[in-house]
């Protein structure tokens, strides 16, 4: 058995718990003509859809059932995939519904109202033996934050998302103790779930006030055994929808999403959500353009706090977000994990060395990281 297999059957096996008979669906997406992107990522891009290929033929080989389906990226992390993709994981006889309902359309502009995001949800549930019960998505945009991946988890599908995934990850930070993580993890969540407020401060600047009352804070943590479980691999992170309209303050953005900024950029944020912005970097006018296009994208969406002391690489986001001691804060949709904010964008940036405290209810405090070091 290769290195490679060896990855994919803790996948499959580990990971995600598969059983006998189960339908495996894996999916990667192509680069679009119009894509300006480094030498060094097309590399990265391209292995990763041949990595997403041969996952599904390991899993066909292996299980039984490997179904694989590719698609042009979409526009950024976020955005609905195409219809494809939910053709391949509802099936057809769910598809022309939601087509013929006129619902299919707006779930993926993502300008369903709730009551139709219901509408749909029922016509799935009602043929969920039609759908996929293991989803790998090793597309480079991000689907967790999308109408799709929720309504497949609703139907108990169990998804590991994969975004901007080098397949190097599957010898690095996907070797990480599973059961040690998940329990630092779960130790995590319960102390960011006693507070109301959790301030976070970084040497690079970055000073933010992030409002978590009324929201309860999750873990990620690469065991996604149970039906409708939904995940990144690799995985590591406690993570939370902070209310809209109270998070304040600065972030010092140093980091995208796989290179270090030419120059920082200062995001301001009033209301819980980003005022102005102050740098010169290219990555400025992206977010602006994004802003542009739907003021939700200003929205903060997420604050997450990595786990895996495996994850070292600060060049990739997926593996970024999950260093042990870092915290990252996304802008965006945050609709698909306890938030009300949906948007056809979410992204995650990284911050080092943070000291984050947890503000409770009592005015009490308690500093859980010091200078990027775990207390608890």
């Amino acid at each position: 058995m290769t290195s490679l297999d060896k990855a994919f059957r803790s996948l499959f096996e580990t990971n995600m718990g598969i059983r006998d008979s189960e339908r495996v669906l894996v999916f990667g997406d192509t680069i679009r003509p119009d894509e300006a992107i480094s030498p060094g990522d097309r590399d990265r891009r391209l292995r990763l859809n041949a990595t997403a290929r041969q996952a599904a033929a390991f899993a066909e080989k292996t299980y039984g059932s490997g179904a694989f389906v590719e698609f042009a990226a979409t526009p950024a992390s976020g955005a609905e995939p195409p219809r494809e993709l939910w053709l391949a994981t509802f099936g057809e006889e769910t598809i022309v519904l939601l087509e013929q309902s006129g619902l299919l359309a707006k779930l993926l502009a993502k300008q369903a109202s709730p009551d139709e995001i219901a509408a749909g949800r029922e016509i799935i549930l009602a043929r969920k033996e039609a759908v996929a019960d293991i989803i790998i998505a090793l597309s480079n945009n991000s689907t967790s934050h999308t109408r799709y991946r929720a309504l497949a988890c609703d139907a108990g599908s169990r998804v590991a998302s994969l975004p901007h995934f080098d397949p190097d990850m599957f010898h690095s930070s996907m070797t990480v103790d599973w059961q040690t993580l998940a329990a630092r993890t779960a130790r995590l969540v319960a102390a960011v779930n006693r507070a109301e407020w959790v301030r976070v401060a970084c040497p690079n600047g970055t000073d933010m006030m992030i409002c978590k009352q009324g929201r309860q804070a999750g873990g990620d943590d690469g065991l996604l055994t149970a039906a409708g479980s939904f995940g990144n691999l690799p995985a590591g992170e406690a993570y939370l929808a902070p209310l809209e309209g109270k998070s304040h303050g600065v972030m010092v953005v140093e980091w995208g999403s796989t290179c270090k900024l030419d120059e920082p950029l200062r995001l301001f944020v009033e209301n819980g959500s980003v005022a102005s912005i102050e740098g010169t970097d290219p990555l400025r006018a992206k977010l602006e353009a994004k802003f542009a296009e739907n003021t939700n994208c200003r929205n903060v969406a997420e604050l997450g706090i990595g786990t895996n002391e495996k994850a070292s690489r600060p060049d990739n986001v997926l593996e970024a977000e999950k260093i042990l001691g870092t915290i990252h804060i996304a802008l965006g949709d945050n609709s698909g994990f306890g938030g009300q904010v949906s948007a056809p964008f979410h992204e995650d940036y990284v911050f080092y060395r943070p000291t984050l405290t947890l503000v409770m209810a009592d005015g009490g405090e308690q500093v859980i990281i010091d200078d990027g070091h775990m207390l608890v």
